[in-house]
Parts: C-alpha cells; sequence; structure tokens
C-alpha cells in the first residue's frame, strides 16, 4: 500500500532523487529555459525527438496490447493519440525551425535515441503494463515537470525566449492533463499488479529511463551520433 497523499510517481523521483535532479537540471534543460541554448543544438534535438515521439506511439501500441481490460486499453489510446497529435505539433514546429518533415524521417537514430527507446519497449515486452509505464514515466510526466518549471523560472525573460514555445508546450494545461493522467494510471498498476515487494525493482526500471532520458539531452548537447 502506498504513503497516504503518495503517489507512486513521486515514490519512485524520491528514491531516484539524484539522477532525477540530474535530467531536469540538466544544462540543456537550463539553457532552453534561459534562451542561451545553441541553436544548433536545439534544430538536432528537434530531429531525434521525432524519431523519438515515433518509437514512443510504438510503445503506447504495445500498451493497448498488453492491457486485459477496458479501461487500461482506452488510457493506452488515449496516450497513443496524444502522441500522435503531439507529433503534429512537432512537425509544424520544427517546420518553423527550418526542418521538414522528410528531412526528420531520413535521420539516422543517434545512440541516446535508440537506447531509451528500445529500453522503453524491451520493459514492455519482457514486463506487464506496469513495468512499461514506469519506463514511460519520466519522459511523459517528466517534460511536463520541466515545461512548469522552465515557465515559472523564466516568466520575466519568457518574450525574449526563442524556445518559448516549446517550453509552453509542455506547461499547457493539454500536456498538463496528459501528465497527470499517467500518473493516475500508474498508481491504479500499482494497486492492480503491484505490492510492497514490487517496489524496488520499478526503482530501477524507473532509474535507468531516468539516466537514458538524461543521456538523451546530453546528445542535444554535445551533437553527438
Amino acid at each position: 500500500m502506498k504513503p497516504v497523499g503518495q503517489t507512486l510517481f513521486s515514490r519512485l523521483k524520491a528514491a531516484c532523487a539524484t539522477e532525477w535532479d540530474a535530467f531536469v537540471r540538466h544544462p540543456f534543460v537550463l539553457e532552453l529555459g534561459d534562451g542561451t541554448l545553441r541553436q544548433e543544438c536545439f534544430r538536432h534535438y528537434l530531429g531525434q525527438d521525432y524519431l523519438f515521439l515515433m518509437q514512443f506511439t510504438r510503445a503506447y501500441g504495445l500498451a493497448v496490447y498488453k492491457s486485459d481490460n477496458l479501461e487500461d486499453m482506452r488510457q493506452a489510446a488515449a496516450g497513443m493519440a496524444a502522441i500522435l497529435d503531439e507529433m503534429g505539433l512537432h512537425v509544424k514546429y520544427c517546420h518553423e525551425w527550418g526542418i521538414s518533415q522528410d528531412e526528420m524521417a531520413s535521420l539516422a537514430e543517434a545512440r541516446a535515441t535508440t537506447a531509451y527507446t528500445r529500453y522503453v519497449l524491451d520493459k514492455g515486452l519482457a514486463g506487464d503494463l506496469l513495468d512499461l509505464h514506469v519506463a514511460l514515466a519520466p519522459c511523459v510526466i517528466g517534460y511536463a515537470e520541466i515545461g512548469t518549471s522552465l515557465r515559472l523560472d523564466q516568466a520575466e525573460s519568457a518574450d525574449n525566449n526563442p524556445y518559448r514555445a516549446w517550453i509552453d508546450s509542455y506547461a499547457e494545461t493539454r500536456y498538463q492533463d496528459l501528465a497527470r493522467t499517467q500518473t493516475a494510471q500508474l498508481d491504479r498498476l500499482m494497486a492492480a499488479r503491484g505490492g510492497p515487494g514490487r517496489f524496488p525493482a520499478l526503482v530501477e526500471v524507473f532509474r535507468q529511463a531516468v539516466r537514458l532520458e538524461t543521456e538523451f539531452w546530453e546528445t542535444g548537447m554535445t551533437l553527438a551520433q
């Protein structure tokens, strides 16, 4: 049973506090927030994020397959639809940065892109629906936390930030609602499939996912392939 007032996500985050701080306070994120990130780094990130989202769409399709009841199927299908909608916005946003969809589709995946997305799919294939959603959580819920934090931290200089639209897309209500839905789904799955003895293993799934997500930021900073 979870402690009163704590979600599974908050417990996982607390258990991986060092890794989580390195993720949400990575130099890539901080420079996005204050507008000093080199634009070539951001363009590289945008291209890789397109490939990243393609794989995450597959992960939500896997979540539908791994579901054993209609409610979980509907939640997974809604998540997949939200990611597909996000991809449409992503393509439009990339076009504004001078990157076409054809150009992004022809890119090779960076090692960090492959590492995290295949880790998520592997956890979903080898484990159950709870494993899959825990592996997804750092990205889905973490981006909501980052968007909110950057909007608050950079409120005064937001108008001059070339990355304001990116920040706003993750701080806005629609994405925040998606993150809240994902947080609630983790709690439902833990209640149905988990138990006190399962938490340590879930922590390790979460910890590795956070580390791999952090390496994805690092790829954006170094332009490594």
